[in-house]
């Protein structure tokens, strides 16, 4: 166990290594905002093809899990170079048709969280954009990921 796994706020993240890249960095000279959402879409789709839901899944069922609602507390900054840990948990679902990812961001060199986020989800039918019930497939696939409460 790395000492900056005790950090995480829930149990057993799906977790992704990221390095802050040059172009990552805007005028402030810290991480863009836009940056940490797209590692949080990067962890979750990640998350999602471990869990054998990958888009080729998503258009053959012509279902996806559309982001309906975002939310995000930036509480540190990062640099250019700097090794961070995107981590993601399934902590909300309906079981038909909306599920929430839980995020948090740490980085290990000095052991804190730089972000936490919340992702809402809908199940949408990918040829009309609307909400449709999940089918089997998302079901097994993501309910076994879902956080126990």
């Amino acid at each position: 166990m790395k000492e900056w796994d005790k950090l995480w706020d829930h149990p057993d993240p799906f977790t992704l290594e990221l390095k802050v890249a040059p172009e990552d960095i805007d005028e402030l000279l810290h991480t863009n905002n836009t940056v940490y959402v797209r590692w949080c879409e990067q962890v979750a789709w990640a998350h999602s093809v471990a869990l054998g839901l990958d888009q080729d899944s998503y258009h053959a069922l012509d279902r996806a899990m559309a982001i309906r609602r975002s939310e995000f507390d930036y509480l540190q900054a990062s640099r250019e170079g700097e090794t961070l840990v995107a981590g993601t948990w399934i902590t909300g679902w309906d079981g038909k048709l909306s599920m929430q990812r839980a995020f948090q961001i740490i980085r290990p060199s000095d052991c804190v969280t730089l972000l936490r986020g919340l992702m809402h989800f809908v199940c949408i039918e990918i040829s009309s954009g609307r909400p449709r019930r999940m089918p089997v497939e998302f079901i097994e696939g993501y309910g076994p990921a879902v956080l126990s409460t």
